[in-house]
């Protein structure tokens, strides 16, 4: 997408006067007029012919800080994951093609044996059931290989048979068939039993780790197994209108089973946990990390809950405690929005005021000594004042750009002059289609009306009540009218509010109603090694983050993504670099989007336990490690082209494959961005905003780095990621300096527009009581102590804790009735003559003892 020229170097003939007789004048001055207004996206084919002595606007992309062109507006979506497809063919890596015809050939040899001259989809359903039961008979024999083929031909059948298929969509449709066929035959129990085996196998961790490289080859086992599993959990997951009733009950029957395991004592994700520590511990460097971190995801995602599944637990667990409903929907409020025009940053305009002749700076005068210029609009709904007429409005707006500093001065006689003139050629203005007013109702916390109050009695009265908010005596009436207002926007969340009100009886009353939920089975099963698996997920983030550079000690994450035997040509090594690229995207987003399901979750369930986890995230840096994510340029990331359609599965297996060159993998794909990309980045974000909200500590630790990557995160035009990068700068905005926030005007304006409201909270001020640095210690030091308590409170066993308190009462002890065991009566005499006849007394020990 091309853009017209930047300020600085746009045509001479829009700077100097031209007569007025000019025929071109007027055309001229609409098209500064509309890019001044940040029309960028011009197609070349409207640009009119012009005469020949005019200069006309080249539509060549302007030069950017990090290299990158403007970014148009995207159509992107956010939600739970992509398109059933994409994350289908995500699942396997390019290198992997081969075994698909594989998959197919074990298949076939072992479907032909049965003596049926039909294929697959002729059989009836009792047919289907009975052959698919003699497969998992054969998954129980000794030899390895046989049952390594089996297990290839059970992954042909969840792959949807492609070989019977003349479509991608057919190939999808019998993918969903075979698995639920699958699942009710038990394939995903006998498979989780081959995967217990293949963790515990020594004899391949061992080899690996004698091995100077590990391929694909080293992880063929592990490969199959989870890509069946991970078939059965996503083609089961996704819900369509045309499903049957038998498939619904399926559906609801295997998530009952991945949360709440019956026959172990841990659930499913849990052991999927532990691979993951396991290999970031170096004891199984072949494990397959994309392919347990996509699944792992999805068994969160199917288990827990998506986005729509938590706003629905959020209304409900309002109800049952009493609480006001929610009055917004937060994804639904943010996919209503429409994406801002980018800032200029600072380095941008002092390349445009370097650019500039010196005559226009010395005719500009004092407006010259500004030290940064004002950036573009980041208005939204570009709202004016409806009793103005439309001349007036583009008066004002010309007005503000002349005084940025950037555009050439205008002469307002020649611009009254010209304006009218062309009253048919201006673009309908869109505030119609946009509602007036703020996107988010205002929200103010419990705290908040206690600081108010603290600080009006003190001035009226001189003496404070604590954290009294009804008492509202000898206040003036003002003061009346605010509380009562600042109530009525009250927000009471479900878990925190509650926890500050009374903590003590919070902690002693809940754990003895303690509800039985995923989200409960899952914490209690990861608490006491939840440190490392948080460690063990960054430390592969860390590896899989673009700017990261390869150290010799880091570990390896490129184990299921590289070939058995390297790549000869120029074409090979594009492909494999294409495909290393894909790998890791694919690995940020799985990462970034389980994180973000697990913060959320259990901040629902317990907001303790969302501060157990986000405290082990902060010490395990994760917030430097998000910083570093977003400084590179981000732009490049979301519409880098890391990926080959054609290869892409179900698009692979029934379609004739092109022959590949360099320019066709250079070119990529024709998407204006890389979904998945975009969405890591979100999620990142809303991590970033889950960690540092309300923690001044953690805020001043990602000060200095997000304030430059935030500005050019801004970008980005998309609603939502401008919103949690805004987010991410008004918690910031306070410690930037009154400089920073006189100079990014817009930005602030944007924040203003975009950002929840929070009564009292003034943020643009900088004059916050709670951001005093001495605080920020003993802030973490008293959460740590709260968690804690919580944990033992909650899930430690008294009787088996050697803290137990101890029975000291004589009559309590003695009137106990033990269980002794059933030969005892035979054995008493001899144990009376042994332990206690047979022992002396000593009398004067006991007395010293008194």
């Amino acid at each position: 997408m091309l853009v017209l020229h930047t300020a600085s170097t746009f045509p001479r003939c829009f700077k100097t006067r031209t007569p007025r007789s000019h025929p071109c004048e007027p055309l001229l001055r609409r098209l500064e007029e509309l890019w001044r207004k940040g029309c960028e996206c011009w197609q070349p084919s409207r640009i009119p012919k012009y005469p020949q002595g005019c200069a006309s606007p080249f539509l060549t992309p302007p030069r950017s800080p990090q290299g990158s062109v403007d970014c148009p507006n995207l159509e992107f979506e956010y939600g739970d994951a992509d398109g059933h497809g994409a994350e289908l063919a995500e699942l396997y890596s390019y290198t992997e093609e081969p075994e698909l015809s594989h998959n197919r050939r074990c298949f076939e040899e072992d479907f032909h044996t049965q003596g049926t001259s039909s294929g697959w989809l002729e059989l009836d359903r009792a047919q289907q059931k009975a052959y698919v039961m003699r497969l998992l008979d054969g998954l129980e024999v000794v030899n390895r290989d046989k049952r390594l083929r089996v297990a290839r031909a059970i992954l042909y059948l969840a792959q949807g048979v492609f070989g019977d298929c003349d479509n991608e969509g057919d190939v999808l449709h019998w993918s969903r068939h075979n698995s639920f066929l699958l699942y009710q035959l038990g394939t995903f129990s006998a498979f989780l039993e081959l995967l217990n085996m293949e963790i515990e196998n020594s004899q391949a961790c061992s080899s690996a780790l004698r091995k100077p490289a590990i391929s694909l080859a080293d992880s063929t086992e592990l490969r199959v197994l989870l890509s069946v599993m991970y078939l059965m959990v996503e083609n089961i997951r996704v819900e369509q209108e045309t499903d049957p009733p038998e498939w619904k009950t399926c559906r609801e029957t295997f998530r009952m089973e991945l949360s709440f395991p019956v026959h172990t004592e841990e659930p499913f994700a849990l052991l999927l946990f532990t691979m993951v520590t396991k290999f970031c511990s170096g004891h199984a460097p072949h494990f397959p990390m994309r392919k347990v971190l996509l699944l792992l995801w999805k068994v969160l995602l199917f288990t827990l809950g998506g986005f729509e599944a938590l706003q629905a637990m959020k209304v409900r667990r309002r109800e049952e405690l009493g609480l006001p409903p929610l009055p917004e929907d937060s994804i639904q409020v943010v996919r209503g929005m429409r994406a801002a025009s980018p800032p200029t940053c600072a380095i941008e305009l002092v390349e445009q005021q370097q650019q500039q002749p010196q005559q226009q700076q010395q005719k500009r005068g004092h407006r010259s000594r500004r030290p940064l210029m004002k950036q573009d609009s980041l208005d939204i709904y570009n709202e004016r004042d409806p009793f103005k007429n439309d001349e007036g409005g583009v008066d004002e707006e010309e007005n503000d750009d002349m005084d940025s500093g950037i555009e050439g001065e205008l002469d307002l006689m020649e611009r009254d002059a010209i304006i009218p003139a062309m009253p048919a050629q201006r673009l309908p203005i869109e505030r119609v289609s946009f509602p007036k007013g703020l996107p988010w109702a205002p929200k103010v916390r419990q705290k908040d009306i206690e600081h108010f109050l603290e600080a009006s009695r003190n001035k009226f009265i001189g003496f404070t009540l604590g954290q009294d908010t009804e008492t509202l005596i000898g206040l003036p009436r003002p003061i009346h009218e605010s509380v009562k207002t600042l109530k009525q926007v009250r927000r009471v969340t479900a878990g925190s509010e509650k926890c500050h009100v009374n903590p003590f009886l919070f902690l002693l009353h809940f754990p003895l109603e303690v509800q039985e939920t995923p989200c409960e089975v899952l914490y209690r099963a990861m608490l006491y090694n939840l440190p490392q698996y948080m460690i063990a997920l960054l430390k592969i983030l860390l590896a899989a983050a673009p700017t990261s550079k390869a150290k010799t000690d880091s570990i390896n994450i490129l184990a299921d993504v590289l070939p058995e035997e390297m790549p000869i040509t120029v074409l090979q090594s594009m492909k494999l670099g294409i495909d290393v690229n894909r790998h890791k995207e694919i690995i940020v987003k799985s990462i970034s989007a389980l994180l973000l399901l697990l913060l959320k979750h259990f901040k629902l369930n317990h907001i303790y336990q969302f501060e157990y986890v986000s405290q082990h995230l902060v010490f395990a840096n994760c917030i430097p490690l998000i910083l570093k994510f977003f400084n590179q340029n981000i732009m490049s990331y979301i519409t880098a082209k890391n990926s080959i359609s054609v290869l892409d599965y179900p698009h692979c297996t029934v379609c004739d494959l092109p022959e590949l060159t360099a320019e066709s993998l250079e070119a990529g794909d024709n998407n204006q961005f890389c979904w998945r990309n975009l969405f890591s980045c979100i999620n990142l974000l809303r991590i970033l905003n889950k960690l540092t909200k309300w923690k001044h500590s953690r805020t001043m630790r990602a000060l200095l780095v997000l304030d430059a990557g935030g500005v050019y995160a801004l970008k980005v035009k998309q609603a939502m990621m401008q919103l949690y990068v805004l987010k991410l700068l008004k918690i910031q905005t306070k410690y930037l300096g009154r400089q920073w926030r006189k100079s990014n005007m817009k930005t602030m304006s944007a924040i203003y527009q975009k950002v929840r409201h929070r009564m009292n909270d003034d943020w643009a001020y900088g004059n916050d009581i709670d951001a005093r640095p001495w605080d920020f210690q003993a802030e973490e030091c008293t959460l740590r102590a709260n968690i804690e308590a919580f944990n033992s409170r909650r899930y430690d066993k008294p009787q088996d804790s050697e803290f137990a308190p101890v029975d000291n009462c004589l009559q309590s002890v003695l009137g106990q009735r033990l269980e002794l065991p059933e030969d005892f009566h035979y054995s008493y005499e001899l144990w009376l003559e042994r332990e206690v006849f047979s022992q002396p007394i000593r009398w004067e020990e006991l007395l010293h003892c008194q």
